[in-house]
Parts: structure tokens; sequence; C-alpha cells
């Protein structure tokens, strides 16, 4: 089965938020109020109970005056998945649409996919302690329907749809783009960290955007599951064991210790 993503168009966002209550809506996510900072930017990033949110870049050109930017931020659903690979207890899969989604049932909340991601997307959420974050509306879509920020989007500027004909369609746009204006227009997500399940057309380049222009993996993310990942199961018992052997190895030094001061007071009397 072909994958199946988002592709986000900055150049035609017209940053309304509307994806950002249709994410709440349709997974029922309760509000997450933040303090006003200055920005229309309602939130910094994501959270346990936010999946996704526009983020707002202004900059100032001695020409063109005051620019606004605008970018959708969720998951990226990668193909090759650091969080897939960091997660001790297999909590994350992928479906056959390329959606990386997790199971809260197997979670134990140790947010390692939280370090290992490149996006920092999975977040803590801290009332179940369980992470959360962006299925691409895996159970929408396994019922033929459109994820839910896609199907409210009034300006077209995020589409589903087959990943290789909305990548085509990428490039079309980003051609259009460098010749009419933008210069710097690019696609994102066609060759990052493998390829992403998630594609932008930027107007700029990446880091205009908040973006990492090169998202790498941490190398020990791959230590990690090549070589401790396999065993932790006995892992955790083993330290356990050694933790409780310590204990009592530290007790008896401790006692030993003990007696001797007692002697030696006695030989003084």
């Amino acid at each position: 089965m072909a994958n199946l993503t988002n592709l986000y168009d900055v150049s035609k966002c017209t940053a309304c938020r509307g994806c950002q209550v249709a994410c709440k809506d349709w997974n029922q996510l309760p509000a997450s109020i933040k303090p006003f900072k200055g920005s229309y930017q309602t939130h910094e990033d994501t959270d346990g109970d936010t999946f996704t949110i526009i983020k707002f870049f202004e900059t100032e050109d001695p020409v063109t005056g005051v620019n606004w930017s605008f970018i959708k931020h969720q998951c990226m659903h990668c193909f090759d998945a650091a969080c897939i690979m960091a997660c001790p207890q297999g909590a994350y899969s992928k479906t056959e649409t390329g959606a990386t989604v997790h199971d809260p049932d197997k979670c134990i909340g140790c947010q390692y996919c939280t370090y290992a991601c490149p996006f920092e997307i999975p977040k803590y959420r801290k009332r179940e302690d369980k992470i959360a974050k962006c299925t691409l509306c895996a159970d929408r879509t396994a019922e033929g329907l459109t994820p839910a920020c896609a199907r409210t989007c009034a300006t077209g500027a995020l589409t589903f749809g087959d990943r290789d004909e909305l990548l085509q369609k990428a490039e079309d746009r980003v051609k259009y783009l460098r010749a009419n204006g933008y210069p710097n227009a690019t696609v994102y997500g066609k060759l990052e960290l493998g390829g992403l399940n998630k594609l932008y057309v930027l107007t700029d380049t990446p880091d205009k955007f908040g973006l990492p222009v090169n998202p790498h993996i941490p190398k020990n993310i791959s230590a990690w599951q090549n070589i401790i990942q396999p065993y932790f199961g006995w892992l955790i018992p083993l330290t356990l064991a050694a933790s409780a052997t310590s204990f009592v190895t530290t007790r008896i030094l401790a006692n030993k210790h003990g007696g001797h001061g007692e002697h030696e007071e006695g030989g003084h009397e």
C-alpha cells in the first residue's frame, strides 16, 4: 500500500489555526492554556494535549518592512523513525500507510523517544505518565477519511494523499515559487532523514521556519537499538540485583567498621 501523507504549503497558509482546532476536536484533547508572551503563536511547542501548532516567525526587511511567515508543526512520521528505535517497550509502530503511531498501553513514560526525536515531537503527559503525539489521524485514514487538519484547511495549504503524487505536486509548486519572487523555495521532507512522511513546500530555507537543515538521529540511538535494547528485558532485573547486592555489601561494611570503632573505644577505657 502506498504511503499517504500531508503536504503543507507555507505560501498558502493564512495562520487561521483551523488545523489546531480540528486536531483538538477530533482527538478530544483538553485545552492547554499558555501565558501570552507577545506573539500570535498560541504555544511555544506541542505538548501532551496539543499535537499540532502553527508557528509564527516575524522578520524585518529594510525594503519590504515587517514580514510574517507561518508553518504547521507536528510529527513528521519519519520513514526511519528514531522514536521506534529508542522505545524500550515497542510502543511505536508503523501503519500500512506510513504513519508512526504510539500505543499508550505499552508506554512506560520513560521519554527516551522525546530525547531521540530530531524534532522533539513526542511529549510527556504527566497526568497519565505516558507519551502522546500526532498519529496522522490513522484512525480516520483507516476508514478512508482525510486527517482532521487537512479536512478543515480552508486555503488548500494542507492536502492529503499519495506521497509520490504530492511530492511531484510540491516540486512543481517550488518551481513556480522560485520563478515568482521566492528564489530559495524548497521541498522539505523528500530526503531528510531518508525521507519524511510529512512534506513541506517552503518559501525560504528550512532554518527560517525553525526546521533543522540537516536533521539527524543521535549516534547513541543506534548503539541503544543494536546493543542495549535487545537485552533490556533482563538488564532491569540484573540492575535491581546489583543494587540489592550493593546495599547489602554497604551494610556489612558499615557494621564491620562500626564494630571496630566500639572495640577501639573499649581499649581506651
